[in-house]
């Protein structure tokens, strides 16, 4: 029997291990296999202080994790969601989703994210987590695949007003 969703932590990612961690996971997974991802490249990218880390874990087992992008032209970017294997299928990508969201829409009333045109699965997810098309950029990240950008909104930027955050920044 798997311990449900609601045991979980979300928490951020603390040191080397973490990152090397999650760089496998994500090496060794769909899409970025496809994509062609490296090891190296995915640490890089883990190791963007421009990047926000979160790992979904269960006492120090790491089972997951989100990349956010708080700054730029499209602020509040999911740039990654990703399980282990042994985890998917019980919610926890939803569950990182939603951990996404709450942390974004305190700062932004848009959230974005792209999935791969051939992430069928990614894509029916996220569209039932009340994602819309907002458009293709094709041949983005590969040539033979396009990404889809996707968007959920709580409405304009005009009249938006930030929540403070728990520590009151």
């Amino acid at each position: 029997m798997t311990e449900p969703v609601s045991a979980l932590d979300i928490r951020p990612q603390r040191d080397a291990a973490d990152a090397e961690w999650s760089a496998r996971l994500m090496s060794e997974s769909e899409p970025w296999v496809t994509l062609g991802r490296t090891f190296t490249e995915s640490l890089s990218i883990l190791r963007d202080p421009t990047r926000e880390v979160h790992l979904a874990v269960r006492g120090e087992r790491r089972l997951g994790f989100v990349i956010l992008v708080m700054g730029g032209a499209l602020v509040g970017y999911i740039q990654t969601v990703c399980v282990a294997p042994e985890a998917r299928g019980q919610g926890l990508g939803t569950r990182l989703v939603a951990f996404a969201e709450e942390r974004i829409f305190r700062e932004s009333p848009n959230v974005f994210m792209c999935v791969s045109s051939f992430n069928d699965g990614a894509r029916r997810l996220y569209e039932r987590l009340g994602y819309e098309v907002v458009g293709t950029l094709t041949g983005y990240l590969v040539p033979e695949h396009d990404e889809i950008l996707l968007r959920k909104s709580r409405g304009p930027w005009r009249g938006f007003v930030k929540r403070p955050t728990a520590s009151g920044a």
